[in-house]
């Protein structure tokens, strides 16, 4: 019939399992992650890239971390402002790996809503990624707060994700609403 064969060689493409899509290879051989690490404060990212088992994972060029490295303080309008302040040098960093990628798509998009960076730096990149690519798709993986009284200790993340669900809506091809409270309990496992 008409399906494709795995053992048919003229459909080698078909079975190509397009690592290449998310990754790219090294001159050493490693596969690296087409992604950019962006935080406004350094603990997690720098643990990330320094510690454990995935500290030589990623390019290195494609990290941001802002330069007085204070965060967001938990607060939307901080990180949309700083969004605003730093989203030339994140554009660059973007521009820098779609030009390298041979056929884009579209980008995704992974972000707490609670705090202040997620929230209020990735609504703004958000916005600035449909106005600088206009015709890309933008999925987001969106970590949505645990609404306990009890279990948050950030007192503004029903704002953060109010301000965040409006740029989300306008913005975003598609939206996966993660769960922390779900999350936590995985990661307990």
């Amino acid at each position: 019939g008409g399906s494709p064969s795995p053992n048919n060689a003229t459909n080698s493409n078909f079975i190509d399992d397009r690592k290449d899509v998310f990754f790219y290879q090294s001159d050493a051989g490693h596969y690296i992650p087409r992604a950019l690490l962006v935080d406004l404060e350094p603990r997690v990212v720098n643990k990330l890239m320094h510690q454990g088992p995935y500290r030589n994972l990623f390019n290195e060029e494609n990290v941001f971390i802002a330069d007085d490295g204070g965060g967001a303080g938990n607060n939307w309008a901080s990180g949309f402002r700083q969004g605003e302040q730093h989203h030339e040098k994140v554009l660059d960093m973007i521009d820098r790996e779609s030009d390298n990628s041979d056929s884009l798509e579209g980008f995704v998009m992974c972000h707490s809503i609670a705090g202040g960076t997620g929230s209020g730096m990735g609504s703004y990149l958000l916005e600035a990624l449909n106005d600088h690519f206009p015709k890309k798709l933008v999925q987001t993986y969106s970590v949505f707060p645990n609404w306990a009284q009890n279990q948050s200790d950030v007192v503004v993340q029903p704002y953060n994700s109010v301000l965040t669900l409006k740029r989300l809506t306008l913005n975003a091809d598609a939206v996966v609403v993660l769960d922390n409270t779900a999350l936590n309990r995985f990661s307990i496992l």
